[in-house]
Formats: structure tokens, sequence, C-alpha cells
């Protein structure tokens, strides 16, 4: 008799587990939220520069081949950018200021496939570094 509970218990418990198990995204689901946002196109070799947030607005599109590695490049007068994504392969470094000053706000993103919604500043400016 008593085998025949903790049979039950048991039977119980797997069930359980089996339909929270069902309720909890898988791996694959959680790795592909982790990519690039649908709507935002940045190829291999690219930086890009959206005007707004969230890969909206204007974008500028960098390519590695022709940009001036480690010389600051300045976006065009009176533009900005506030999301971007660095696929370079190397590291990049925006700027607040449009002359790559250290005194306003600056960082560096690794050129990794970063993928950036809301730039914590007006970005004026960037660097690409050599590896």
């Amino acid at each position: 008799m008593r085998t025949c509970g903790t049979t039950r218990v048991t039977t119980v418990l797997a069930a359980t587990v089996l339909a929270l198990t069902a309720l909890i995204p898988s791996t694959a689901t959680t790795a592909q939220a982790a990519g690039p946002p649908a709507l935002a196109v940045c190829a291999p070799g690219q930086l890009c520069l959206w005007a707004k947030p969230e890969f909206k607005g204007t974008k500028r599109t960098h390519e590695l081949s022709t940009l001036d590695v480690d010389s600051c490049t300045a976006l065009p007068a009176g533009t900005s950018a506030q999301s971007l994504s660095n696929r370079t392969g190397r590291p990049v470094t925006t700027y607040q200021s449009a002359e790559c000053a250290e005194t306003g706000e600056f960082q560096t993103y690794p050129g990794d496939g970063v993928w950036l919604p809301q730039s914590p500043y007006q970005v004026r400016a960037f660097k690409v570094w050599e590896r």
C-alpha cells in the first residue's frame, strides 16, 4: 500500500514538472531574442548608426574598408545617432563630442556584433581602433 502511494506522488510530481517545463522558453528561443533586432540590418564589416533609438530614423552605414582606422570620424554637422550596431570586427569608440574629445561622454564597443538600441548620449563622432 505504501508503495502505491509513493508511486502516485511520484507520478503527480513528474506530471507537474513536465507541465512547468512546457511553460519555460527553450534555450534556442532565448538565443534568438539576443540576436539583432528584426528591422535592423547591418552587414559584417559595417558600423551602422541610426538617428533615433531602437534602430529607427535615418541610418548611416560606414564600411570598415573605407574608414581611417584610429582617426576621428565626425558625423555630418547638425546630426547625431542614438542607436548603433558595430559589426566591424574591431573596437569602436563613440563620442558625444564631434571632435572625439574625452571631456564629454564616450564609450567603446567591441566589434563582434554589438547591437545598442539606445545610446546614453547623442553620438556625434566615432573612432575605429586597430585590434
